[in-house]
């Protein structure tokens, strides 16, 4: 499954910091880039959030922007998450890269079954309360984690 994962060009770079206003100042910057959307999520919008297997509360706030790839900014905020964790243990920087799925429900199933352990999930991002994620154990494979993303029906 992580070979079905990997060959999809992701679309997303995910780089996990200390303060999300602060960075994207700092990558506006060095790039020029200023079309931020910056958004929190946790609990207050979204269900069925998981951490480490077990139901956690957790919240973040992120920056996007972009395509090809989409630039996302990761601030963890409350909670154990792993953006958290990994904050802690290796400071600011690349923490994931994000491919598209139909489905993260059947994307979590398959990975298990290769198994690919799922260390963070969540369902309802999108307005509408549709979107999900998935993020996967994949650090020893690529460095980072590899998110699964199932797009909010907007």
């Amino acid at each position: 499954m992580i070979e079905q994962l990997l060959g999809t060009r992701p679309f997303q770079i995910g780089i996990v910091v200390r303060d999300v206003r602060e960075a994207a100042a700092r990558y506006t910057k060095l790039w020029g880039i200023d079309d931020w959307m910056i958004v929190e999520n946790g609990p207050q919008n979204m269900h069925s959030l998981h951490y480490m297997g077990e139901p956690a509360d957790f919240s973040m706030r992120l920056a996007l922007t972009g395509s090809d790839p989409q630039l996302e900014l990761l601030q963890p905020l409350e909670g154990p998450s792993i953006l958290a964790d990994w904050l802690e243990r290796h400071g600011e920087g690349l923490h994931h890269m994000g491919v598209e799925v139909a489905s993260v429900d059947e994307t979590i199933a398959q990975m298990a079954a290769a198994g690919i352990k799922c260390v963070q999930h969540g369902h309802g991002f999108g307005a509408d309360g549709s979107g999900a994620f998935a993020y996967f154990d994949t650090e020893a494979e690529l460095g980072c984690y590899l998110e699964a993303i199932e797009p909010a029906n907007e």
